[in-house]
Formats: structure tokens, C-alpha cells, sequence
């Protein structure tokens, strides 16, 4: 199973505003040149963390900048403003109601699977941009 690169790289995104908020203008372009994809990809990642409240993009001459302060970003942040809200595990939805176990998968998996996904989001709320700022030298 792979999940969605739109995580990381909304991070990297993040990162490259924030890194070269003051040597450059921080264009899709100039994204995509640092994180190797198609700057469409990026407009839509800038996009929808705007949506999100995470950033500002002035068109034209402006570019992108934080909204917030890096400490105040969190990577549930992120996750919360790039991925749809769908369930982090798709279980089958017909399993054979004359066989015990399907009769019963999705009730045994259900609170399992819901705690794997607060698990989770606890996991990426105690990460902050700032945190992964503090990894570079």
C-alpha cells in the first residue's frame, strides 16, 4: 500500500517558503525546482493550503509566505489541509454476510482502525514546522 505524496510535499513546500523567504520570491516555479514535480502540482498544493489558512500567495510580483509563525504549524496541519477527509483504511463494503468472518471483519476492525488513526494524527500534532526547520545546518 503506498499513500499519497501530497504530504511531503506540501511540507517541502512549507519548508522552501519558509527557508528562502528572504532570498527569493517563492514562486510555484521556484517550488517545484526545489521539490522536482510539475509547478501545476504545486499551484494546487499552494491552493489548497491556503484554503487552509497556512499560507498567502500574492499574485504577481509577491509570491507565497506563512501565515503562521513555523512553531504554529503542525504536521496535522498540513495533513488535514492536502488529504481528503476519507478514511485512512478503505474496508470492503460487501464482505459475504453467510461467512463468519465477513459477517463480522468490519466490526472486529472498526475501533481498531480508528485508534490507528488517532494514533496518528497525535503522532503528526506533535510535529511542527519548526521542528523540521531545526534539521537543517
Amino acid at each position: 500500500m503506498q499513500f499519497s505524496s501530497r504530504l511531503p510535499i506540501a511540507v517541502h513546500t512549507l519548508l522552501v517558503i519558509e527557508v528562502f523567504k528572504d532570498q527569493y520570491k517563492i514562486t510555484s516555479d521556484f517550488i517545484a525546482s526545489s521539490v522536482g514535480v510539475n509547478s501545476v502540482i504545486i499551484r494546487n498544493i499552494l491552493g489548497q493550503l491556503k484554503v487552509a489558512g497556512l499560507i498567502e500567495v500574492a499574485a504577481g510580483v509577491g509570491g507565497a509566505h506563512l501565515k503562521k509563525m513555523p512553531a504554529e504549524i503542525t504536521l496535522l496541519d498540513v495533513f488535514r489541509a492536502v488529504e481528503a477527509d476519507e478514511p485512512l483504511f478503505h474496508i470492503h463494503e460487501q464482505p459475504n454476510p453467510n461467512c463468519p468472518v465477513g459477517r463480522n471483519i468490519n466490526n472486529i476492525l472498526d475501533d481498531k482502525i480508528k485508534h490507528l488513526k488517532q494514533t496518528m494524527e497525535n503522532e503528526l500534532k506533535a510535529v511542527t514546522l519548526d521542528d523540521l526547520l531545526k534539521n537543517f545546518v
